[in-house]
């Protein structure tokens, strides 16, 4: 273990792990660990100490919740990189510093399978796993934590004292409930977790290459742009409204347009673009003339695209090799600043919701093309499982929304957040200016947080963040931290509390 205080050369850099530039950190240290019994020490000493613990994975945290004013000990978990096939679990073991690139690399070349995470290759498994995590293979497997069999968590009971615990998704398992937990309800809420172990539901047997999914062949994609110039409001209605459609009529568990992932990305007015993408599991029957049907279906009434273009390419060259969208509008990761604000869609977006996103991003007094929204088709088999079997609840959506900004102007922040804020409110302005659960949204994704959930000023709506982000599950998920953290030791601006305690106002 590598203890690193301010004074040493190295804290600039570790302070330079978070992704979103509005929030740097400043603990009295950082504690880089190497192994399980390392994080239960640091975690024994600050509980001692009462200092105030934060653990770090891939540092892609949208919001402040590790790089926290009141933090004082942040753990680093990047040099628990570790994959690895565990023959007494048949399951693949990956230790919570691995990144979803790391951990797509070795799964590949060892053993030919992967696991259905997101895009970003950067992104830290320990997050994304705990938050329900999900990708381009999602609609064909399901989100990737319901491939989660077990977990490696360091705990600290009643007394003060930090212990590592393992728990699986087996029946019989007493500590059943903190995978359960750890099964969608985010990350550093009960514990420091340090292993992962991933088997696919229902795989049987003990040939590594058949307990998780098989790796695609090939990746093949299609996209069709458009300028601005092409469209006025109604032809930019007739796109949504083709995307939302067909995003409704292919959402079932069973749909047989599973292994076509699809995106609809409309940046602002001032960007000059927007985007139609498809993706599909070649080794699927049919894939390839899925990707035609659909985008002839959801282009079907619009000009001809101004580009388009298709891809071919070895999958997992693709999967390690994704552009940084910042560099497109000429962002430095450094000073990356920015925003996230998400909703799952259980209807498509109504006519005046239609008409406040062109609104929105045809706004001239605004003007700025980083700033933009994304819909994906949801569905397939994340939607097979009921809302409590894991702790994500969402399992009807039909999409995902998200609306997104970013920049480097420090100066900027004030005008960038109030348009992200209003447009979100103004959107969901029927239900207080968020996506409630109920027949029409299902709140939102806990691992896009987003604090303004906690503000009156921007929720109205009377229903409390917990219920946006986990429904009905959150009271089981407040039982589990009352069992597991009952001193409170793992804490942020959206944690699970306790039955005893529940937040609901500012933190």
């Amino acid at each position: 273990m590598v203890q690193v205080n301010p004074d040493d050369p190295r804290y600039a850099d570790l302070q330079m792990r978070g992704y979103n530039r509005r929030f740097v950190g400043a603990p009295g240290s950082v504690h880089v660990v190497g192994g399980t019994d390392e994080v239960v020490d640091v975690v024994n000493s600050a509980v001692r100490q009462g200092r105030r613990i934060a653990v770090r994975s891939g540092g892609h945290c949208a919001e402040g919740l590790v790089d926290n004013p009141e933090v004082d000990v942040v753990i680093d978990l990047s040099l628990m990189d570790s994959v690895s096939y565990d023959p007494a679990e048949r399951a693949f073991a990956a230790q919570a510093g691995v990144r979803l690139g790391r951990l797509y690399h070795v799964l590949d070349m060892g053993w030919g399978v992967t696991v259905p995470g997101g895009a970003c290759p950067e992104v830290g498994v320990g997050g994304h796993v705990t938050g329900g995590g999900h990708g381009v293979l999602s609609r064909l497997h399901g989100y990737v934590s319901d491939h989660l069999y077990g977990i490696e968590v360091v705990v600290v009971d009643d007394d003060g004292t930090a212990r590592a615990v393992v728990a699986t998704r087996e029946p019989d398992d007493p500590n059943r409930d903190l995978w359960w937990a750890h099964t969608g309800g985010g990350g550093g809420n009960f514990g420091v977790v340090t292993r992962f172990w991933f088997r696919a539901p229902g795989a049987d047997g003990t040939d590594p290459a058949t307990l998780l999914p098989r790796r695609p062949p090939r990746h093949v994609s299609a996209a069709a742009m458009w300028q601005w110039d092409d469209f006025d409001e109604e032809s930019f209605a007739a796109l949504l409204n083709n995307f939302m459609d067909w995003s409704a009529r292919n959402s079932a568990p069973d749909t047989s347009t599973a292994a076509l992932h699809a995106e609809v990305a409309v940046l602002h007015r001032d960007s000059g673009m927007l985007m139609l993408t498809g993706r599909v599991e070649p080794s699927v029957p049919g894939g390839t003339k899925l990707l035609e049907a659909f985008f002839s279906e959801v282009t079907a009434g619009l000009t001809e695209p101004g580009m388009t273009k298709s891809e071919d390419e070895p999958w997992l060259y693709k999967v390690l090799n994704v552009p940084d969208a910042g560099e497109a509008f000429g962002l430095e990761a450094a000073r990356l600043r920015s925003k996230v604000k998400a909703a799952y869609l259980r209807k498509p977006l109504d006519a005046e919701q239609v008409r406040t996103v062109y609104r929105y991003l045809t706004d001239v007094d605004y003007g700025y093309p980083a700033a933009g929204l994304m819909i994906a088709a949801w569905g397939g088999r994340m939607n097979a499982l009921a809302p409590a079997d894991t702790a994500v609840p969402q399992r009807d959506s039909i999409m995902q929304l998200s609306l997104v900004n970013s920049w480097n102007d420090q100066d900027a922040d004030e005008k960038h957040l109030t348009w992200i804020r209003r447009f979100y409110r103004d959107l969901f302005a029927t239900t207080g200016g968020v996506p409630v659960p109920d027949d029409r949204t299902d709140g939102s994704y806990i691992n896009w947080p987003d604090t303004d959930l906690l503000d009156p000023e921007w929720n109205t709506s009377g229903v409390p963040w917990s219920t946006i982000y986990y429904g009905d599950n959150y009271p089981k998920l407040q039982q589990i931290k009352a069992r597991w953290d009952p001193r409170g030791v793992f804490r942020h601006a959206l944690s699970i509390e306790p039955p005893q305690n529940p937040r609901q106002g500012a933190p």
